[in-house]
């Protein structure tokens, strides 16, 4: 009979420390990853900015070409023109997420950095607090607020229940569905691959046919993680956007 055994998934996402173990500086394999995606960016950026031809080619027309869809497919859709001062930020996170996403798909790297909470969280705290300072520098902080508890056009005995629900919303709800979206899904897609991966080797020790649709099944949903690296990303900034673009534009 086939055993096959599925480590749990405590196994699957806890990396022991590399460096400076037991120490507030320690340092695993998800650390790592950040730290190389980061300077991947930096560096994609850097070098991309650095070659001004009048037709781009090679990284700079691929730097181009991300620049423009945040611009015109992000914040364009979402804030308008006076978005456009956070393009880098928001150019920044969508590369930042989608590199890290990409990684985790790399052979003998295989694991999402995003599928643990500690990065989403950070990154959904950063776009609260961006969209919090812009809407009070916009808006004024009392208007600002004001606006969130007590949006116009509703009539007056509805705010009982309106005000609670915008309060939660604007200020919890946002930021914690943009870390769990982001770490729900990489995590789902971590599992899943490792599952058939496990389920594929198992096969291959004991028949060689038998391997044949879980390994393709493997490599088909190894193709469907690279779209949803991409959309991931993209929903994560596009809704940091929105978030943004409701702050500089208050409703009337």
């Amino acid at each position: 009979m086939l055993a096959i055994e599925f480590p749990p998934i405590s196994h699957l996402l806890n990396w022991p420390d590399i460096w400076f173990e037991d120490t507030a500086f320690a340092v695993n394999k998800v650390t790592m990853l950040f730290v190389v995606a980061a300077v991947m960016v930096a560096t994609f950026y850097l070098v991309a900015g650095s070659k001004k031809q009048l037709v781009p080619t090679g990284v700079q027309s691929v730097a181009e070409s991300a620049i423009g869809f945040v611009r015109d497919g992000i914040i364009m859709e979402t804030a308008g023109p006076a978005g456009l001062p956070f393009l880098p930020f928001l150019l920044t996170l969508f590369s930042f997420i989608f590199c890290l996403n990409i990684i985790g798909l790399v052979p003998f790297v295989q694991m999402p950095a995003n599928a643990r909470m500690a990065l989403p969280a950070i990154m959904a705290l950063v776009v609260w607090a961006t969209y919090i300072v812009v809407g009070m520098v916009k808006q004024g902080p009392l208007h600002y607020f004001k606006g969130v508890a007590f949006p116009p056009g509703v009539p007056k005995p509805i705010y009982l229940l309106v005000t609670p629900i915008e309060i939660v919303s604007t200020f919890i709800v946002r930021p914690l569905s943009l870390a769990v979206r982001l770490f729900a899904n990489l995590l789902a897609g971590h599992l899943i691959l490792v599952s058939f991966a496990i389920l594929s080797e198992a096969l291959f020790d004991a028949t060689y046919i038998g391997v044949v649709a879980p390994f393709f099944m493997l490599v088909a949903l190894t193709g469907f993680e690279l779209l949803v690296a991409f959309l991931q990303a993209y929903i994560f900034t596009i809704l940091a956007s929105v978030y943004i673009g409701g702050a500089i534009h208050p409703d009337h």
